[in-house]
């Protein structure tokens, strides 16, 4: 059973339809034009985020027969025969595990066995026979060490006659974990934050926690090494890699002890991290503790991987309703990193040459691009690398404004909801954002030097309130540049 309001939002017809967050009422005063654009970008992210809906994966991506089972991921299809196996297990870890959960169970429900899936706090689930255990995000706590226990309690019923379902999706890092001893739980935590505030990427994350971990790496899948293992993934990493996804839990790694060294002495945090940190990577090093779980330790056809969501495919929603509202769209990139502050800076450019050339003049247009940007952590305030990046292309048009016939918007989000350590999933910005921050005397400069941008917009107005998604597949970016003499569809 799921908290009112998701319910409510899936009663009925397509979830295609459903809407993740309005910015009307914070845009009253924008002008015709202006408020179109801004309508237009709520229209786009809002269909893009329906497309990447755990509910519509699943029921996209499998089909059942009876006794068969077909399920269509990103590169390979295949066909699964429940009556070649004795029991089905189920176990759902991350941000979008509820809702794949579900959709799974309604279609498998008669021949799960037994299962688990993982929530978020105060996030509710009940199926008969499904064990719902609660754990956070992004950091662990003890509640994350009681999954791993679970999951492991779990795998010693499973045999070489059962199957198991692994539904993974982004956050499920933080959801389950089972620190290599001596290190503790918060020393695991406290790394991770150091990292995630000098500016690592999510694979550099990863390495790292795996390298920390009795359950990442693929040393889940050794606890279930009998068994038939089908993971499903919903991804949140750039090229949908699998050994990043969630840390790879149950696939295969092929990172080693010395690469997480590496990117640990690369953010110039060896000298401060936890002694028994240290002792670990070095013991690993002296070959002391096994490495990760390798390709070839796997019997292959004992493991099926499918991608059934990532990015590519609220990149294709957006495009489809761009090109409906009368946009040309142009897909900058399905894989965007770096950090934000520069991405911004080169974003402006762009648009600054896009808004004088011949191109704006024959269709509005629609730049489009996914992926996940970092930001170096200098300050003490509150925001995330979308809300960042959004402040930082504010105060490059301050700086270096479009033509005043040439309309725009600009938004980023995170498609989980929740951007770093901000209550909001992004922001929008246009116009009427540099107005209201002329007139309000606001200087952009302080807050991205204390890395502060939800302070910055909840006083300016922009942000994108979606609460939790329940879903993830990174980051989506939009600018919409329109000349104010076009007629349109918008």
């Amino acid at each position: 059973m799921f908290p009112m309001a998701e319910a409510e939002a899936r009663k009925g017809g397509s979830n295609q339809s459903r809407k993740f967050f309005e910015l009307k009422s914070d845009y009253q005063l924008a002008s015709s034009g202006e408020m179109k654009l801004i309508l237009a970008a709520e229209s786009i992210l809002n269909f893009a985020l329906a497309a990447v809906d755990p509910a519509v994966l699943i029921n996209q991506s499998l089909k059942r027969e009876g006794r068969k089972l077909e399920i269509v991921g990103k590169e390979r299809r295949e066909i699964i025969d429940f009556e070649a196996f004795h029991r089905v297990f189920l176990i759902a870890l991350g941000k979008a595990s509820p809702l794949m959960a579900e959709a799974c169970l309604k279609l498998l429900g008669d021949k799960v066995y037994k299962g688990i899936v993982v929530c978020l706090p105060g996030v509710e689930f009940f199926w008969p026979g499904v064990e719902r255990l609660e754990a956070p995000h992004p950091l662990p706590d003890d509640r994350s060490l009681k999954v791993a226990e679970k999951i492991i309690e779990l795998s010693l019923e499973t045999g070489e006659a059962d199957l198991v379902f692994f539904l993974i999706s982004g956050g499920a890092s933080a959801q389950m974990a089972m620190p290599v001893k001596p290190v503790t739980l918060a020393e695991k935590a406290q790394v991770t934050k150091a990292l995630m505030e000098a500016g690592a990427d999510i694979r550099e994350l990863n390495v790292v926690r795996k390298h920390l971990s009795e359950v990442k790496g693929g040393r889940l899948g050794r606890f279930f090494h009998q068994a038939t293992i089908i993971n499903l993934f919903i991804s949140d990493v750039i090229d949908d890699d699998l050994e990043t996804i969630a840390s790879g839990p149950t696939t295969w790694d092929s990172s080693t002890y010395a690469e997480a060294k590496k990117i640990i002495e690369k953010y110039k945090l060896w000298d401060s991290v936890p002694q028994s940190v240290k002792e670990v990577i070095e013991k690993g090093l002296r070959g002391e503790i096994k490495e990760t779980r390798k390709k070839d330790e796997i019997i292959q056809t004992r493991l099926l991987n499918l991608i059934i969501g990532h990015i590519e495919v609220a990149i294709k929603a957006a495009t489809q309703k761009a090109r409906e509202l009368g946009f040309y769209p142009i897909i900058l990139s399905r894989r965007e990193t770096g950090e934000a502050r520069e991405r911004a800076r080169l974003w402006a450019g762009l648009v600054r040459s896009l808004s004088l050339s011949s191109a704006i003049g024959l269709n509005p247009l629609a730049l489009i691009s996914g992926g996940e940007l970092t930001v170096t952590v200098r300050g003490k305030g509150r925001g995330g690398r979308n809300l960042e990046f959004c402040l930082a292309l504010l105060k490059e048009l301050m700086e270096g404004p479009l033509p005043e016939n040439v309309n725009w918007s600009a938004a980023s989000l995170a498609t989980d909801g929740r951007d770093g350590s901000a209550e909001a999933a992004g922001a929008i910005i246009s116009p009427l954002a540099i107005k209201r921050v002329m007139e309000a005397g606001l200087d952009p400069a302080p807050y991205l030097n204390n890395n502060d941008s939800l302070s910055f917009f909840e006083k300016t107005g922009g942000l994108i309130i979606t609460g939790p998604t329940g879903t993830n597949v990174m980051d989506l970016r939009l600018f919409l540049l329109k000349k104010q003499t076009e007629v349109s569809r918008i």
